[in-house]
């Protein structure tokens, strides 16, 4: 079966900039530095790292609100990239957003029925004007507010309300992939978990496909069906929630999970920290061959002269790393 979404060797590098009256370029920021995977139909996947690792712009290229400098991206296998006019704007109904901050994102000047009806101005063909308001309430009950809010400003919503808001809006069109940008990062922990099920909830109800982007580790695994762990532009490691949670085989992404918390004491006595030493090194010039390198306990020679190709080993999951080896953790 053909997947719903395809994305090949994606890279996206900034221009890094000098002068005043004349500008020349000195470098670039690799914020994404060839990036693949794919998604499939009533799929999560989850992606996860350090700020700065490229998860944002990463959205940002897969939504085309920022172009891509190479590499390609499929919808049902057409090309993306390639779309322009009528056939973009079509494009737009089936990949949607929430972004992270439930307040900025929605526009302080207008009602919650305008900012979740917006949507159908832009694509009437999906609601006729005598149809709307009927729909702009069916989508705030969908995602659990009162249908009768919507006369009422963002301003007048709490937090996990307004991010409430902001998924209605995502659902307007009916689309089938939506780009989670840290939906919950801003939330409260115990909103967190509403605003999460509610997710889950909406993906069963409409089959819909996830890219799920964030920080925290286990958010990301209540949701993803599959993981992949990016450092520096590039995923170092993709595997199940299974294999990622209890069977890193990947150095960083073993000191990640390492840091989580742990509730249980009597767990915690027998689980190993993985302190990492140095600072992240800079996207404009990363280290040559393998990018976690200056940070890692394993490197050797090789790791320095050659970058690893993310690539299943010893009979593994995949995992950018010369030295991978599947490391069982206790459960956190």
């Amino acid at each position: 079966m053909t997947p719903v979404l395809e994305v090949e060797n994606l890279v996206k590098h900034f221009p890094v900039r000098v002068g005043v009256a004349v500008k020349r370029t000195v470098g670039h920021v690799k914020a994404v530095d060839g990036v693949s995977f794919t998604l499939g139909k009533g799929e999560t996947l989850g992606v996860v790292g350090e700020s700065g690792c490229g998860k944002s712009t990463l959205a940002q290229v897969l939504m085309r609100l920022e172009p891509p400098t190479s590499g390609a991206v499929r919808f049902h296998g057409e090309d993306v990239f390639g779309k322009r006019g009528k056939e973009l704007k079509a494009l737009r109904r089936q990949i949607q957003i929430v972004l992270q901050d439930p307040y900025t994102s929605l526009n302080p000047r207008m009602t919650v029925g305008d900012i979740i009806g917006e949507p159908f101005e832009i694509h009437p063909e999906v609601a006729p004007k005598g149809d709307r308001r009927r729909k702009v309430q069916d989508l705030l009950d969908v995602v659990g507010l009162n249908p009768d809010f919507i006369h009422r400003y963002p301003h007048q919503f709490s937090g996990g309300q307004r991010q409430r808001i902001g998924i209605a809006r995502a659902l307007a069109l009916r689309p089938e992939v939506i780009i989670c940008d840290e939906p919950v990062s801003a939330l409260d922990v115990s909103i967190q978990a509403q605003v999460m099920n509610l997710l889950g909830d909406l993906q069963r109800e409409f089959g819909l496909s996830y890219v799920f982007i964030a920080h925290d580790l286990s958010v990301v695994r209540h949701l993803s069906d599959r993981v992949a762990v990016m450092y520096l532009g590039k995923i170092v490691e993709i595997g199940t929630e299974d294999e990622i949670y209890t069977r890193p085989s990947h150095p960083y992404t073993q000191a990640l999970l390492s840091a989580v918390p742990v509730p249980d004491p009597s767990v915690r006595v027998g689980r190993k920290r993985i302190r990492l030493t140095g600072d992240v090194p800079s996207p404009v010039n990363p280290p040559s061959g393998c990018r976690f390198r200056t940070r890692c306990w394993k490197a050797t020679d090789i790791c320095a002269e050659e970058e690893p190709a993310l690539v299943e080993r010893s009979g593994g999951h995949p995992s950018a790393c010369h030295h991978a080896e599947e490391q069982y953790l206790l459960p956190t």
